[in-house]
Formats: C-alpha cells, structure tokens, sequence
C-alpha cells in the first residue's frame, strides 16, 4: 500500500512550481544544438566516455553554462557528489571517492554551519584546477540553475573539481531532479541533457537570507528559490 505522506505533498507542490518559463525554456532549446561562440575555457569531460569536448561557455549575457559541441550539440550529465559533512549519510553510503569539505567551507561559518550537507543543500560542482569562474564574475555560494528532466531547479555553487570533468551535482539536487531513477552515491544521470547555469555578479548571492542551517533540502531550496525565479526571469531568450 502506497501512503501519501506530507513529504511526498510537500516534494509535489513544489515540483509543479518549478515549470519552466517560457524564456529558459527558449534558452533551452536555442543554445543546446550547434557550437559555443563565447568559449571560456575548453577541454573538459562529462566523466564517463573520457571525451574532452565539453566547454564552459559564455553565450548567454550574465550567466556561464556548460556545453559540448559533440553530436550536433549537447549539454552535460549529472554525477552525484557527496562531499562536505555527512559525506556516508543517507543514499551518499554508496559513493567510494567522497571528501570531507567542499571548497568553501572556510566562509560558511558566518551563517553557523561548519560545511555543506550533500544530503540537505542542492549545490553544483561548477570550475576546474585550470578554469575558476570566480575570473569571469561569479560568486561562491551563489545561486545557479539547473534545467533538468524539463524544469528548473536552484542550488548554490558550492563545489569546485580538481580534475577535468563536469556535470557534477549534490545528491539532494540529483534526487530532486531525477527522484524515480534510484539516484545514489554510486548512481547518477548519464543522459547530456542538464543545462547548469552559473550567474555572474554579487546580485546572485542569497548571503544571510538563504536556509544554511535548514534540516532538509526542500525548506533550503524554498529558501534560495525567489532569488533563483528573480535571476531566470532576468535572462533574454
């Protein structure tokens, strides 16, 4: 027997309130085929086929997103990271190369938390050893969208790679996009189809006015997502 508790409800309504508008979803639709014009940095993976052709692109005014030119055009995959506190915590008890801090831990003492909670905060692993986006204007613990599974969703930058490879997510975001997909540590989205958006300047910030001490992801990203539907309707199609 299938219960319908009050988290299920709760994870329903706010699904269906983030429908894509209809000018990310033009964005959408129009950057996805086709080459990056405005590439920042190239070279990089999705980190499962070991092709270097994803880039991060600058076509799109006051945001940064990943492309590939490869098979007539794709976005990039989503990989589970479990970094930051409570690294073995829930489904993260199946990821094998999980770390005990994300990179900006050090400024997340003002707002009374030691780190990042994969399993509480929706956050994107976005830059690389030889790509910081922080040069072309974003912020740490900014906010980003995430076109996933055809809505949109809001987490924080708040991971970077060491390596080459992209597409890389918390597992409390990876779960909100694909929640009937079985989504653990060891187990993402390997389809090229999520746009990650970083936005550039300080407005994309939430600072004080975000949930950092919040018990769940869904009372977190309720807290950051007027800022995120605010920055998406700011966006020309």
């Amino acid at each position: 027997m299938h219960l319908l508790t009050a988290t299920t409800l709760l994870s329903a309504s706010l699904v269906a309130a983030y429908d894509l508008p209809d000018n990310l979803k033009t964005i959408y639709d129009n950057h996805k085929s086709g080459k990056c014009n405005n590439k920042l940095a190239g070279g990089f993976s999705d980190g499962i086929d070991g092709a270097h052709t994803f880039a991060y692109c600058g076509d799109i005014d006051g945001v940064i997103y990943l492309h590939s030119s490869a098979n007539g055009g794709q976005y990039d995959n989503m990989d589970v990271d479990c970094d930051g506190l409570n690294s073995k915590g829930g489904d993260c008890g199946a990821d094998e190369t999980g770390q005990g801090e994300t990179a900006f831990k050090s400024e997340l003492s003002q707002f009374g938390i030691e780190d990042l909670d994969a399993n509480v905060h929706p956050y994107v692993v976005f830059g690389n050893t030889d790509f910081d986006p922080q040069q072309y204007g974003m912020e740490p613990l900014s906010v980003m969208a995430v076109v996933c599974n055809n809505q949109v969703l809001y987490g924080i930058w708040g991971d970077t790679n060491g390596e080459d490879s992209t597409g890389e997510a918390s597992i409390s975001l990876a779960q909100m996009c694909y929640p009937d997909d079985g989504i653990n540590g060891d187990n993402g989205h390997g389809d090229e189809d999520v746009l990650y958006l970083g936005f550039t300047g300080k407005d994309a910030v939430p600072g004080g006015d975000a949930d950092w001490q919040a018990g769940d992801r869904d009372a977190f990203e309720a807290s950051i997502k007027d800022l995120g539907d605010k920055l998406v309707s700011g966006l020309q199609a």
